[in-house]
């Protein structure tokens, strides 16, 4: 079926002022672009969509999340709202009465920032208070943090004899040295652990939700970072059974065995199949700048000489760099601070060097959240045509925070997406799902105004304009996963991705990116979301 698209600006992302007047969508790709007159004459039976004075867009790109993730925590109770340990208490406890629960299988709450909790996480007695005859987790909003009650801690066998895990700590009282209940990064895995036994509903019901929440916000393409076999595996069959209505690009975890799971799944290895790709590795060098668990080369504002830590070895990461570069293989590398990036680009330089692979050059690396890149590594990132996916809303979500953290001259240039887009790097924007909800407009917003949740504007001089807003979440996101010839823009003879919205963001002023709407979500020529 062909369907013509008209009585609205088509805003095609080809340029700051390619806006055409119609667009004719033929077997799900974009057959033409262009005058509305010159669309009648070639529409033979076409139906007539009408804009109604509304935008035609490509459609959102996300460029870094974890869908599965999304799925996983649509199950559990959401803490975001909560701002003292009363309100965390109180929201688990009704969340333990509306779920039907075996007895003893786990409770778990997700999307807590201690940053709205006077700083301080909740202890495993804040936890008891809700129940003690079940574990109680709550994961904090980076999850990379987290809190377990006395029955958790228990259950995964964890006592103050324990130690802490490399690359990761257990919360001890300072005085008698018994665990607190805190557990951070490689420690959270115990927390995974019971995770997983804590679900309530069908993987079905967890994908309709996840993907209402990215089809509401306009995305067409999605990402399922540091995905497991397990993951991968419930993909792969919900794809071929229809119910995969995005496309998903999956990053499965590097280690030894991931060519292994690339061999599983080989018929998705950089083709989509039923909706779901395989686009390289991912793996993780440090922890969340939030939390004061990323990797510094400067010490945290009063903190001593503390710096954060790294997750891996230089000699681990060396062998994953290695291997990536060897096996043609993209690497996704989540990078929060500059000691991490420094690591990151020291060990890919490397591989790079010592490598004989033709092809080496052209694996578009990542590093994902970029929150403290320096100017030197931007340029080092440039040289290699590594890509830089930043998680612009930081700047509202936790900009106040990181000015207290890092102080005046490292808070205001977190996401500094002027300085990368100045050293020709190409950039797209994140959300990091479901750290924070997948909205890209908030991200464009967040990228041309950099306020803070307190209303501060911090570090102007890194805002970019709204066309390389826009640009960072339509064709820098398809560029990122070597799509560019078949997204991003609204180009004849691309896919017919597509968003419809209710005003212009090229024309509706910087400001107001946050509050345009999506009414349509369009894949592959056929509406899968409408508000």
């Amino acid at each position: 079926m062909e369907k013509l698209y008209l009585n609205g600006p088509v805003v095609t992302m080809e340029a700051p002022d390619a806006v055409a007047e119609a667009l004719l969508v033929r077997d799900g790709k974009i057959a033409f672009v262009g005058r509305a007159s010159e669309a009648r004459v070639i529409a033979h039976d076409a139906q007539v969509v009408d804009l109604m004075g509304h935008t035609l867009m490509p459609g959102f790109i996300d460029g870094h999340s974890h869908i599965t993730e999304a799925m996983e925590m649509s199950d559990f109770v959401d803490l975001g709202e909560c701002t003292t340990f009363d309100q965390i208490v109180e929201t688990m406890r009704r969340g333990l009465a509306e779920r039907n629960l075996a007895p003893g299988q786990p409770l778990v709450g997700h999307n807590y920032d201690h940053n709205l909790l006077g700083g301080e996480h909740p202890d495993r007695t804040v936890l008891d208070r809700v129940a003690t005859d079940r574990p109680v987790v709550a994961i904090q909003v980076s999850a990379h943090m987290g809190t377990m009650n006395s029955a958790a801690l228990a259950a995964a066998g964890l006592t103050r004899d324990t130690p802490d895990p490399d690359g990761g700590r257990l919360g001890r009282d300072p005085k008698t040295g018994e665990l607190t209940g805190y557990v951070e990064e490689t420690a959270m895995n115990a927390v995974y652990a019971l995770r997983t036994q804590a679900a309530i509903s069908t993987p079905e019901e967890k994908l309709a939700r996840a993907q209402e929440l990215y089809m509401k916000n306009g995305i067409t393409t999605a990402q399922d970072g540091a995905s497991s076999r397990t993951g991968l595996e419930m993909l792969s069959r919900l794809g071929a059974e229809g119910k995969l209505k995005l496309d998903v690009v999956a990053y499965p975890v590097a280690g030894d065995d991931v060519e292994e799971t690339f061999a599983m799944f080989g018929e998705r290895d950089g083709v989509y199949k039923d909706h779901l790709k395989l686009g390289g590795y991912k793996t993780f060098l440090d922890g969340s700048p939030q939390g004061r668990s990323a990797w510094l080369t400067k010490p945290y504002v009063g903190m001593g000489g503390y710096c954060g830590y790294p997750r891996f070895t230089d000699e681990v990461v060396d062998h994953v760099m290695e291997m990536a570069v060897r096996n043609n293989r993209q690497i996704l590398v989540h990078c929060n601070g500059d000691a991490a990036s420094d690591q990151f680009l020291r060990s890919y330089e490397k591989a790079l060097a010592a490598s004989d692979n033709p092809k080496k050059g052209e694996l578009r690396p990542v590093m994902i959240h970029c929150q403290t890149v320096r100017d030197d590594q931007l340029d080092r990132m440039a040289a290699i045509d590594m890509i830089a996916s930043i998680f612009v809303g930081h700047v509202w979500y936790w900009g106040d925070v990181h000015m207290a953290n890092l102080g005046e001259e490292r808070g205001r240039r977190v996401s500094p997406v002027a300085s990368a887009l100045e050293r020709g790097l190409h950039v797209d924007f994140h959300q990091d799902t479901p750290v924070t909800p997948p909205r890209p407009l908030f991200s464009a917003w967040c990228a041309t105004q950099r306020v803070t949740r307190s209303g501060r504007v911090i570090g102007p001089e890194q805002r970019c304009s709204v066309f390389d807003a826009l640009r960072a979440i339509t064709i820098e996101g398809a560029y990122a996963y070597f799509e560019e010839n078949e997204k991003g823009t609204l180009t004849a003879g691309k896919r017919a991705d597509m968003v419809v919205l209710d005003h212009n963001p090229l024309a509706a002023g910087a400001d107001t990116l946050r509050d345009i709407k999506v009414l349509e979500t369009i894949k592959d020529g056929e509406t899968i979301y409408t508000a």
